[in-house]
């Protein structure tokens, strides 16, 4: 009796999506990096990682300051994350802008960047070498000065305060994986840090 068999080595595209006979163009765009799907196993074979907030904070320092207690603990700090929620953004004024003003903030950034400038001359420099550095901080100071008043100049006075920007979060809670909850809990309370009882 001719028992009939079918070879299965090389199945079609069509069945099991080989997408090695597929032109880039027809396979689903995704991020770069290592394909990992949601909830899966980590390439080197280990489970994924589940994270548990076991505290939370109005402001960083404190977050920080409890991450540090974990630290000084001998606690796997790489196992820990400072996660932000309700993020906005900030726009601290810390003054008025004036011409003057915005020629002295770029004489100072052009001083700067003279005295690199002059340091790097005056590695190869020989003689006067002092000379060098002075003459490069002068002449950064006296463009920026010059860069800084015509840049304000052309806001047309549209922009006549200085300010500064920063991301701020209305809580932060410190999350560890799922495995180290416990530990980190325990090492909290007794460090005297406020810690939430861990919830799966």
């Amino acid at each position: 009796m001719t028992r009939s068999t079918t070879r299965t080595d090389n199945p079609s595209p069509g069945m099991f999506g080989d997408t090695a006979n597929f032109p880039a163009s027809n396979l689903p765009a995704g991020p770069a990096g290592p394909a990992t799907a949601p909830g899966a196993a980590p390439q080197d074979g280990g489970p994924a990682r589940t994270s548990v907030t076991v505290a939370s904070y109005p402001d960083y320092a404190s977050a920080q300051r409890a991450v540090d207690r974990l630290s000084d603990n001998r606690f796997p700090v790489e196992r820990t994350a400072i996660v932000g929620t309700n993020l906005r953004l900030v726009e601290e004024v810390t003054g008025r802008l004036t011409t003057g003003r915005a020629a002295l903030a770029g004489a100072g950034t052009g001083a700067w960047f003279g005295l690199f400038i002059g340091l790097l001359i005056g590695i190869f420099a020989v003689v006067n070498w002092l000379g060098i550095i002075v003459t490069a901080v002068v002449i950064g100071a006296a463009w920026g000065a010059v860069f800084g008043a015509v840049a304000h100049a052309m806001t047309g006075g549209r922009r006549d305060f200085s300010s500064r920007s920063l991301l701020q979060a209305s809580q932060y809670g410190v999350t560890v994986d799922a495995e180290y909850a416990d530990r980190a809990h325990q090492v909290m309370r007794e460090a005297g840090e406020p810690a939430e009882r861990p919830s799966r």
